[in-house]
């Protein structure tokens, strides 16, 4: 049997726990934040909590990971589902679209990453190598290569035509549970449950830097459009900012009360989005760091956020099974 990890981890220990279930049951009560924002377009068919969110690169579809074993895509103007793709026994943890949108990659508590045709819903491939949970996936930039991060910490970098291995990123402690390639391709950047964010050659392997300041999990990362800085969301409540050539943290964004699950840049690189426990998204200004919008998802973790391509909509998933996008235009962003 593989070894595998739930997400739903709150409590912070030396080293992650796998004794804790996934709750179907809402975070604990918070007060509402006083910034509200717009009401959310529900796409609903999942029956377990959805894990991971993204768009297309022409914001037509949204794909999503749950629980409950399937991999769903969604018609992003109207909601409709338009395809279930099943084939695994264990849940989801993270979705990616290729960047041509002809393609899903996802990683499972099956070990594997597997590659799946948009159009007709097949499975195309099934990487395997991973001995443990794959907890994040991200294709390159010209969609020829896969990486994922893993519940041993490491990652993994693949053909994602013929499915071959390319490149094992060792380094990390704990858990690499978010990975991401640059713009460029030329770089991955890690987060782990070591508390720290990486950034390593993606043809070498070579690691280049380490970036410390998060006193928690590393839940999440992603570069900005324009390969400048990258951003990281903890269990230390904090988004922080970093330039991805020196490794300064030029920024800490404070004042949240919730563990971060998910963060991501808009497509032109002016704002941010924040998932995390409670409910909680929220918008903010990537220069100023000043909080622009926050939404409550009625208080069900947020694991996934992401902007649409034009940046006037958000997908987030939760723990309360639905999937909801967000029209950024109706509120005041």
């Amino acid at each position: 049997m593989p070894a595998f990890i739930s997400r739903q981890l709150r409590s912070r220990s030396t080293s992650p726990t796998r004794s804790r279930s996934r709750s179907a049951s809402p975070a604990r009560p918070r007060a509402q934040d006083s910034t509200s924002g717009p009401q959310p377009m529900e796409l609903k068919g999942h029956t377990q909590a959805v894990a991971s969110v993204a768009f297309s690169t022409d914001g037509k579809y949204i794909v999503s990971g749950s629980d409950d074993k399937t991999v769903r895509v969604w018609d992003a103007a109207g909601g409709d589902m338009l395809h279930e793709l099943k084939g695994r026994n264990y849940a989801l943890n993270s979705v990616a679209f290729s960047p041509d949108g002809k393609y899903i990659a996802s990683g499972s508590d099956d070990t594997t990453v597997r590659v799946w045709d948009v159009e007709g819903g097949d499975m195309l491939h099934q990487l395997k190598g991973n001995n443990y949970s794959v907890l994040s996936v991200a294709f390159s930039p010209d969609g020829k290569q896969i990486v994922s991060g893993t519940y041993e910490g490491t990652a993994h970098v693949w053909d994602s035509a013929t499915g071959n291995l390319l490149q094992e990123l060792k380094g990390h402690t704990s858990v690499v549970g978010s990975v991401a390639f640059s713009p460029d391709g030329k770089q991955i950047v890690s987060g782990s449950w070591d508390d720290t964010v990486r950034i390593w050659n993606s043809t070498s392997g070579a690691p280049l830097m380490e970036l410390e300041g998060h006193n928690n999990w590393v839940r999440s990362v992603a570069f900005s459009p324009d390969g400048k800085y990258i951003v990281s969301g903890s269990h230390d409540q904090t988004v922080r900012v970093w330039d991805s050539a020196s490794g300064a943290q030029l920024m800490v964004l404070k004042g949240l009360d919730e563990d971060v699950l998910s963060v991501a840049f808009s497509r032109d690189g002016g704002r941010i989005v924040s998932g995390g426990d409670y409910g909680t998204i929220r918008l903010w200004n990537s220069a100023s760091g000043a909080q622009l919008m926050a939404l409550n998802d009625n208080n069900y973790n947020v694991s996934s956020v992401a902007f649409s391509p034009d940046g006037t909509q958000i997908v987030s998933g939760s723990d309360d099974k639905i999937v909801r996008v967000w029209n950024l235009n109706s509120g005041n962003a």
